[in-house]
This record gives C-alpha cells, structure tokens and sequence, in this order.
C-alpha cells in the first residue's frame, strides 16, 4: 500500500504498529482512509476491504461490523492522545503548558487524517463504545487543564474559568485536523509551536 493523498502509510502504519495480526492492522489502516474521504455513514466494508487489498468477506474475519472498526480507530486514537498528554514535562508550568499544546496541536497535524476521523465521527459509536471513549476524552480534558491549573497555582496564569479555558485550549487543538494539509506552509512542529504560543498569550495576566 503506498501514500493516498491522506497521512503517507508509513505514518498511518506507525500509529496501529501494536495491532496485529498484519491484515487486522491493514484493515483498520483502510478504515481509516475510507471515514475520512468519505465520512463514515458513506463508507461500505467493500471500500475498506478494496482500500486492503482484501475481499469483504475478510472484515468479519477480525471486526464484527463496520461500527467495531470505527470504535477500534477511536479507541487507540484517544488512547495516544491521553498517553502523549500523560508523558509532558518542563520545568515550571509555562513550559509543561507550552509543551503540552505543542505536541498536542502537533499531533492533530501530523496525523491530521485519523485524528479527523477520532474527533469528528463520534456520533457514529454504539452507546456502549461511546461511553468507553467518552471516559477517555475526560481523562484527556482533566490532563489538559491540570497543567492550565498548575500555572494559576504558581500564579503565573490569569484564568477565572478553568474548564472554560481548557475546552478553548483543547478546540484549538483538535480542530487542526480539520484543516491542515500537508501541501500548506507549516510544517506539524511549527503548528504546534504556534499555537502553544498562541495559548500562553490567551492564560497569562495582561
């Protein structure tokens, strides 16, 4: 399988490399491409199994339905974002703030086409896997706003609304993978270096 147009697959296959077996893994992969070119509810298994290289009959060999696929895809999606929010340090909470935005926005640049279909085809998720996913966006928000917290604690960040602020914060974030391409000016690192500047302007005291 080669690059599409989407995330190349070298970086689509770095974000599933823990999926196996090999066709499990490439299906999800597929998947993926196949939601965010065509949305989820427009997507049939036989474009995922085509996208594959596979029959269709081959998605049920390792997913039960179109809708476990997509729930897998968020799942380890929202997993990756909470273990990268979890791993931040700095030496004071400007710098863990900064950090944490940066890799965070990054991220939704870097791998603009899954994170596209993390964030935006929740709507599409069983209620059961919608609650399993929901409990990981409010670890996700809870790490996000412990570092806007430390810095009021240290008293170096103005913020009268902390869960206001922090859903701001994390918008900002997630709706990169909505209009990033690849083709543009800046590169992921330098998205998420803008942004967590932008964010440090937006907690500090005037």
């Amino acid at each position: 399988m080669t690059t599409t147009g989407l995330d190349g697959f070298s970086l689509l296959d770095e974000t599933w490399r823990a999926v196996t077996p090999d066709a499990a893994r490439r299906m999800l992969i597929a998947a993926v491409q196949a939601f965010a070119g065509k949305g989820y509810h427009a997507t049939t298994t036989r474009d995922i199994a085509s996208l594959a290289g596979m029959s269709p009959a081959a998605v049920y060999i390792h997913y039960r339905s179109k809708e476990e696929l997509l729930f897998n895809i968020s799942l380890v999606g929202h997993e990756t974002s909470l273990a990268l929010l979890s791993s931040i340090q700095g030496d004071g909470a400007v710098q863990r703030l900064k950090n944490a935005v940066a890799a965070f926005a990054g991220w939704h640049a870097e791998f603009h086409t899954t994170a596209r279909v993390v964030q935006y085809e929740l709507g599409a998720l069983s209620p059961e896997h919608h609650a399993e996913v929901a409990e990981l966006r409010r670890q996700i928000e809870q790490r996000m706003r412990s570092y806007i917290a430390d810095g009021v604690e240290e008293g170096v960040f103005d913020v009268p609304d902390l869960k206001g602020a922090t859903l701001a914060v994390l918008s900002l974030c997630i709706d990169v993978a909505r209009w990033y391409q690849p083709s543009g000016k800046r590169t992921p690192d330098e998205i998420g270096a803008m942004y967590a500047d932008l964010v440090l302007r937006m907690v500090r005291p005037n």
